[in-house]
């Protein structure tokens, strides 16, 4: 099992992924608004969408899970 983390501090803005998606690696999952800057989140390897543990509008601390991969 793999996850997805938080490359920074900042509030998600949209989750671009649902559970049982199959995602790839590079690929946008997340978008992150920290200091009113956009940043998107890309998988760092493949997997399918096994839990999504934020939503639009959660802060999260740099490390924090944002996505469950099987």
């Amino acid at each position: 099992m793999a996850t997805i983390n938080a490359n920074m501090a900042g509030t998600v803005i949209d989750v671009l992924v649902k559970p049982g998606d199959t995602v790839s690696e590079g690929m946008d999952v997340v978008c992150i608004e920290s200091m009113k800057m956009q940043m998107f989140i890309p998988a760092e390897g493949e997997g399918k969408v096994k839990e999504i543990k934020v939503g639009a509008g959660d802060f999260v601390n740099e490390g924090d899970t944002l996505i469950v991969l099987e």
